[in-house]
């Protein structure tokens, strides 16, 4: 088996492609080793020391390592991790949990929606689906809709993307330029 590995925008991070389905559908993130007990692979990333973030997207894992940690000690050891996990075929998450099942550390966080901004919700989130989501898992990140209230879009940047030196510029230039463009009533987007 071969598994890729590519840059990110976030130099604390690196993307793996193992050539073969991660997730069936949507992404799980994993900010500590504590959130990582539900999956075994995550769960021997963080075992590594370095690691302090894991994001499985449909396709590949992004992993991010410590600041002062260098990926020259690190990616061989992330890699073997990731070898054994694959060719062993262990389950991504342990028995009774759910794949797609939102981490406790994360529930209640969106912002309550105002229901007669339904229509508005919809293209925000079909707009983030079709036209952000593939930009951002290319970087090895992902990104998800919190809220829209009083023309502010809130998103969560997740994975890569996560405390990327150029997120800020990515929801500014890139994701409220073309979310204003296409829905008239956002004014601008936050990271929440």
């Amino acid at each position: 088996m071969f598994i890729e590995s590519e840059t990110t925008p976030n130099p604390a991070t690196l993307k793996f492609l193992p050539g073969e389905v991660v997730m069936t559908s949507g992404t799980r993130e994993f900010t500590s080793a504590e959130a990582a007990v539900v999956s075994p692979l995550a769960e021997a990333l963080f075992a590594l020391g370095d690691v302090t973030g894991v994001l499985f997207g449909r396709d590949f894992v992004a992993v991010t390592i410590a600041p002062g940690a260098a990926w020259s000690d690190a990616k061989p050891q992330v890699l073997a991790v990731l070898l054994d996990h694959f060719v062993t075929q262990t389950p991504l998450f342990a028995a009774g949990v759910a794949e797609f099942a939102v981490p406790a550390d994360d529930e209640g966080a969106d912002f309550a929606d105002d229901p007669a901004d339904a229509d508005i919700i919809d293209q925000i989130k079909d707009l983030i689906e079709t036209r952000v989501r593939p930009a951002v898992a290319n970087d090895g990140g992902d990104i998800s809709y919190r809220g829209f209230r009083d023309g502010v879009v809130f998103l969560r940047m997740q994975g890569a993307c996560s405390g990327c030196p150029s997120s800020s510029a990515t929801l500014k230039h890139g994701i409220e330029a073309l979310l204003k463009h296409y829905v008239p009533e956002v004014s601008e987007v936050r990271a929440a």
